[in-house]
């Protein structure tokens, strides 16, 4: 129970954030249940605008709350949704949720009001999430926080201890009572006493409460939705009915690997493996979606368990290819590149490919196959082996036009084409490229990864106008979503538009504020608007999350010179040259400051490095310039001129070029 504070009023009664009671975004659906049928009636547009979030956080609002976007994979049968969500994808309903809380205290709820919630150390990974997110996005939202032990206080987030209220203190309910406090409760009472009393029924008696509670819960169709993620699997799991628990725990496994709750897929599936039946069909899909679950959440080693215990297990040859897939992709997707064992994984999907083959069943063969000579182009691609990806890739494509029905598998389709896509863009086969992401989007229109893929091979092509209106697109399509503002600051970058770069970057970074990548682009871009002190901060915030990242000391580098440490500078210069040979910008960086200190023999050391770096474009023009200035004052005119007359040719219209040329020709 949560103390009383000085606070604003409460948006909802105190939330219970026990994962027990709704599973996955137990705060975050109190706080969307009290919000949405306000804001359907005050701001109905809202709700529309973040249809994704709610209705993923509450699944018992999906009556009231239309999907106005709503991928394909939604609609097809189970066994054809292959896709599992990356775990970042919370972060983007997150996000979301969080943009609705704001606009509802803005339009529908004007004033500042208090979120408290209890048992927060006990709250699903989302709702942790979520609260964090809220504590940074939602201005006018007070957090009140208990959990069962004090937190260091922080600005717009209270957290308290949790305690017993004087009114619990004077209860001395009969032990039966007491029981039956702790099943009603839903097993999130933290009273000892009463879950002593709870442990000291028989158990029979204790199966025959929870299957009464389970029925109270399941009477109430609005609600029961809303526990099926929670309670009501907990209350059945504990019950009679093994049959009922499985059946309600599968659904709760299918439905969470379809929104991406990845940690509740790997609680909800040991928790089906504990009662199904191992060998049975739904014993192995438990399997299947725990350990892809769990390979996504990177607890390796605990996959691999169970695909090896899928191995021991069954002897049907469908789990067999199965498990050996699952085995070569912990090898091939790991994150580490130093610690994928490519040829052992390469061994595994073998394994996988030869045990399809042999399936009996033309259409599954035809699939499975597929899928596995899918994931063989993965490795093949790892390896370099670029054409053998895209010959494989093109076998699966042709293995589904040929032997699946036109409306089967569209998920599976939409992936190869995506694929090929991917592939034939490293080969420089850009028309082709473009035509299959075309194809892959016309599938599910919906999906906003791909949009992202197509604007980043529109940009390359030099196509900007046409990248930003996809990155634009797949930002409407999808919750917030960190890229989409990345790939579009990178345009606007390239286009020279600072201001409107950094504010894209400035919103990536309240959207995702572990953006590595932002931070780099940011520090730049403040380096370059000469707002020193800003990009040294993004550069401390960056180089947190990666000491030993080379664009980041490059800036600091920069940042160092501009303050006139010279000696600071050059340290992060060659601190970023150690971790990156091959980063351009600090040879040409650390040129002009050995240049400026005296060093011209060292600074055209430097700037050839660079130039056998670059390819050709604006930035080399300044690169042969700075090499011919040193080379002046060198005295070595003859060389000056070479690289003078180079620059010229790639910047025709510098005044600066055209100067030196007749300075250089003079001194001849």
């Amino acid at each position: 129970m949560l103390r009383t504070l000085e606070s604003p009023p409460l948006l909802t009664p105190v939330v219970n954030g026990h994962r027990r009671l709704c599973g996955p975004y137990t705060i975050g659906g109190a706080v969307l249940r009290a919000l949405v049928p306000i804001a359907l009636e005050r701001s109905p547009g809202l709700v529309a605008a973040h249809d994704i979030e709610i209705r993923a956080a509450a699944p018992d609002l999906r009556p009231m709350v239309p999907a106005r976007r709503e991928s394909i994979e939604a609609r097809i049968p189970e066994a054809e949704r292959i896709l599992v969500p990356a775990p970042r994808r919370t972060l983007r309903i997150a996000n979301g949720i969080a943009e609705f809380v704001d606009g509802c205290l803005r339009e529908c709820l004007p004033g500042s009001r208090t979120l408290a919630a209890d048992n927060v150390h006990r709250a699903d990974p989302t709702d942790r999430e979520l609260l964090g997110v809220l504590a940074r996005r939602a201005g006018d939202l007070t957090l009140a926080l208990g959990s069962a032990r004090p937190h260091r206080h922080t600005a717009g987030w209270v957290e308290v201890t949790a305690g017993r209220g004087e009114s619990d203190d004077q209860l001395e309910p009969h032990p039966g009572d007491r029981a039956d406090r702790y099943i009603a409760s839903d097993g999130t009472d933290d009273d000892p006493a009463a879950y002593e009393a709870y442990l000291a029924l028989p158990s029979g008696e204790r199966a025959r409460r929870h299957d009464r509670r389970a029925a109270q819960l399941a009477a109430d169709p609005e609600r029961t939705r809303g526990f099926a993620l929670g309670a009501l699997p907990y209350h059945l799991e504990h019950g009679g009915d093994r049959d009922a628990a499985l059946d309600v725990l599968w659904a709760a496994v299918d439905h969470c690997v379809l929104e991406g709750f990845l940690d509740a897929v790997a609680e909800l599936g040991e928790r089906g493996l504990a009662l199904a039946t191992p060998g049975t069909d739904l014993w192995w899909r438990f399997t299947q979606r725990t350990a892809t679950a769990l390979a996504g959440l990177g607890r390796r080693d605990h996959a691999l368990r169970l695909w090896d215990r899928a191995r021991r297990v069954s002897e049907d040859p469908a789990v067999h290819a199965a498990a050996a897939y699952g085995t070569a992709m912990l090898d091939a997707r790991h994150p580490d590149p130093r610690r994928r064992d490519l040829g052992r994984a390469t061994g595994w999907i073998n394994e996988a490919i030869a045990i399809s083959t042999l399936l009996p069943d033309r259409r599954e063969r035809a699939f499975k196959l597929g899928f596995d000579r899918n994931g063989r182009a993965l490795i093949e691609l790892r390896q370099g082996r670029v054409e053998a990806a895209l010959s494989l890739v093109e076998s699966a494509l042709d293995l589904a036009r040929r032997e699946l029905p036109p409306h089967v598998h569209p998920v599976h389709r939409m992936v190869l084409l995506a694929n090929r896509a991917q592939l034939l863009a490293r080969m420089g086969r850009a028309t082709e490229a473009l035509g299959d992401f075309d194809r892959a989007i016309a599938i599910d229109p919906a999906f906003p990864d791909h949009y992202l893929d197509r604007g980043n091979l529109l940009f390359e092509l030099g196509r900007a106008d046409e990248a930003v209106a996809d990155y634009e697109t797949a930002m409407r399509m999808s919750p917030p979503l960190p890229e989409a503002y990345y790939n579009r600051a990178e345009v606007r970058l390239a286009a020279g538009e600072l201001e409107r770069a950094r504010t894209d970057l400035d919103h990536v970074l309240e959207l995702d504020p572990d953006h590595l990548d932002a931070y780099v682009n940011r520090a730049g871009v403040l380096e370059m608007l000469g707002e020193h002190e800003a990009a040294r901060s993004d550069v401390a915030a960056g180089l947190a999350l990666d000491p030993g990242n080379a664009h980041l000391h490059g800036v600091l580098g920069q940042l160092e010179a501009a303050a006139g440490r010279f000696a600071e500078a050059r340290v992060a210069y060659d601190t970023a040259l150690a971790a990156d040979p091959r980063l351009t910008s600090a040879w040409a960086n650390r040129a002009v400051l050995r240049y400026e200190t005296g060093d011209a023999t060292g600074a055209v050391e430097d700037l050839t490095h660079a130039i056998e770096l670059g390819g050709t474009g604006a930035d080399d023009a300044a690169l042969y310039f700075n090499r011919g200035t040193a080379l002046m004052d060198l005295g070595r005119p003859d060389e000056a001129g070479l690289d003078f007359r180079r620059a010229h040719a790639l910047a025709p219209g510098d005044p600066d070029i055209g100067l030196a040329l007749e300075r250089q020709e003079k001194a001849r």
